[in-house]
């Protein structure tokens, strides 16, 4: 990243707070237009792939449009990012998720902060969890590697809207989110006591997702075999 690091952390505290405040207020103004909770999420999904795709335009080229403690987490696990930089950009997107909640409640007459009441837990909800962020961290992880990061404001949101309406959990795959969206209590929300949970899998699902990533896309020239002449043949050695 060419940009200051300060500039890059205020890009992720602006980018997860206005993903946030997105995903909050969508859900709150689809229980105001429905009462139909198939509606209700449809807005909700539409809202945020929208959202995101713009802030993945916007601030990718500042900061990478992490937004996502696990995204700057698997960078810090690669050696990707100084540890000093990952701790700042995670400081940035969990005050951010809180800043993003708080707007999005205020901007409906709600308290700012309202511990949510939502419960949300279970082994397939957690199961939707880990599949939901492993899919995202393979995503990104398949545009970096064969170089198509410009396609990342199309296809991260792609996933996020699929995972949607095709996981149990509804796709948080995100913890800075998950802690700011406890503090809504909304159609959004979810409950406090069930936040660490949900944290624990969307870490599992990130260390899926990285290891897809080095088998399916590895590095040049760490991974494939060699085609090196065959001692006896003098000819190409077949692989496998």
């Amino acid at each position: 990243m060419t940009s200051p690091l300060p500039r890059r952390a205020v890009a992720e505290f602006l980018g997860t707070g206005l993903l946030v405040a997105t995903v909050v207020g969508s859900g709150i103004m689809g229980t105001l237009l429905s009462d139909d909770l198939a509606v209700v999420l449809l807005i909700n999904a539409l809202a945020t792939v929208a959202a995101l795709g713009v802030l993945i335009w916007m601030l990718g080229p500042i900061s990478g449009a992490h937004f996502n403690p696990v995204v700057t987490g698997v960078e810090l696990a690669r050696r990707e990012m100084p540890v000093g930089e990952g701790v700042l950009y995670i400081a940035a997107q969990v005050l951010g998720a809180l800043g993003g909640v708080a707007l999005a409640d205020a901007m409906f007459g709600l308290p700012a902060w309202d511990v949510s009441v939502n419960v949300r837990e279970g082994g397939p909800v957690w199961l939707g969890e880990v599949v939901a962020t492993a899919g995202l961290l393979l995503v990104i992880g398949a545009l970096t590697r064969t170089g198509r990061g410009h396609l990342g404001p199309a296809l991260v949101p792609a996933w996020i809207g699929a995972a949607y309406f095709f996981t149990s959990s509804t796709s948080f795959a995100n913890p800075a989110v998950t802690i700011g969206r406890s503090l809504t209590d909304s159609f959004s929300g979810i409950a406090p006591a069930d936040v660490p949970m949900f944290i624990v899998f969307q870490v599992v699902g990130a260390a899926i997702g990285a290891l897809l990533t080095e088998y399916l896309y590895p590095r040049p020239g760490a991974a494939e075999p060699l085609d090196l002449p065959d001692p006896i043949h003098h000819g190409p050695r077949a692989s496998g």
